[in-house]
């Protein structure tokens, strides 16, 4: 489910339903690359680039430039193992709430 880019924080609360949905889809893939029984060449960099992702998501102020940086190195790392496939649509979708990266 894609949200508006304009949707901010909930009125009376802290935390912005983007950052909520980015920890989210943080965590699940995370955990589903842990439970992932196959090894790959570029696990650890997956692993780390979502380390990452989920520091940004704690900090609740994520730069959308970094963001969309990890999120094609996690799609390159592990893009092509059809298990994690619906894990990386939906952290994809989930950095896709943030907006477009602005140009520099």
């Amino acid at each position: 489910m894609l949200r508006s880019v304009e949707q901010r924080r909930v009125p009376g609360s802290q935390t912005d339903p983007r950052v909520t949905g980015l920890r989210s889809a943080v965590s699940r893939l995370r955990r589903q690359l842990a439970a992932h029984p196959g090894d790959f060449r570029d696990r650890s960099i997956a692993e780390e680039e979502l380390a990452a992702l989920a520091g940004m998501a704690a900090a609740g102020d994520p730069d959308i430039p970094r963001l969309r940086r990890s999120l094609l190195l996690i799609a390159g790392a592990i893009g092509s193992v059809s298990a994690l496939g619906q894990g990386v649509r939906e952290l994809r979708e989930a950095v896709d709430l943030f907006g477009p990266s602005p140009r520099g």
